[in-house]
């Protein structure tokens, strides 16, 4: 039993470095690789407070780790944020309604259909009023109804035509404070089983930084001109892998 459990611990580590690497180099996309292994590799509320506290690492480590000035989206932050807030209440409600395979195709068809529309009918000006109310409430429900937070928000800053750095800077200052409303909730709900090992922190904090500076790399190289088909890439990928999980 112990080298199979050394080497899930192991392929949880890698999950780590991959997760973080796609983050950086993205904008997001670390919970999509590094959750599953992590929920087999401890347990699920564990994994849950590490992923949070891995969360507060690799998006502090994008905006304050790269000698340079953050670009986020400040206004419409805080607006997505302040959406979000009423979204993870409807998300929990959602959670307890609906099995996870059911929420996991309600995403995937939501994602690719919207892609489809934007495709067939490309942006010719701004978004309209509806689209951040639409993107924050998704988004805060996706975030305590799968933990999948990422599509709506990335589909609105692909609406929004805003430059790379401003989609991976929006999308780490919105992350940043999911991990810290997160933290919060469980240390006012007194959930001491999320509390990660000693160990496996010290195990996977550095994996997180090795994985930063991997995908800072990448994302510094990236012509501004593919970054869009990148992140679209990333998206499919996300939603599909989810819908994959639940199904296996």
């Amino acid at each position: 039993m112990m080298p199979d459990v050394t080497a899930l611990a192991a392929l949880a580590g890698i999950a780590v470095l991959l997760g973080a690497g796609l983050q950086s180099a993205t904008g997001f996309g670390f919970g999509l690789v590094a959750t599953p292994l992590l929920f087999a590799a401890t347990s699920p509320e564990e994994a849950v407070g590490l992923m949070m506290l891995l969360g507060v690492e690799i998006n502090a480590l994008t905006l304050a780790g790269e000698r340079r000035r953050p670009a986020p989206l400040r206004k419409e932050v805080a607006r997505l944020i302040a959406w979000a807030l009423p979204g993870m209440l409807v998300g929990v409600a959602v959670l307890r309604a609906l099995d996870e395979t059911a929420l996991q195709l309600l995403v995937t068809v939501a994602v690719l259909g919207s892609l489809a529309v934007r495709r067939a009918r490309p942006s010719g000006g701004p978004p309209g009023r509806w689209a951040l109310p639409a993107a924050g409430l998704a988004s805060g429900a996706l975030n305590t109804a799968t933990s999948t937070s990422g599509p709506p928000l990335v589909l609105y800053l692909l609406r929004r035509r805003a430059r790379p750095e401003q989609v991976r800077d929006t999308l780490g200052v919105i992350f940043l404070s999911f991990s810290f409303l997160g933290i919060a909730a469980l240390a006012v709900t007194g959930t001491t089983e999320a509390i990660p090992e000693a160990g496996v922190v010290a195990a996977t904090v550095p994996l997180v930084l090795l994985g930063h500076l991997a995908g800072r790399r990448v994302f510094a190289r990236l012509p501004a001109r593919r970054y869009e088909l990148v992140l679209t890439l990333t998206l499919v990928a996300t939603v599909l892998s989810g819908l994959l999980l639940v199904l296996l």
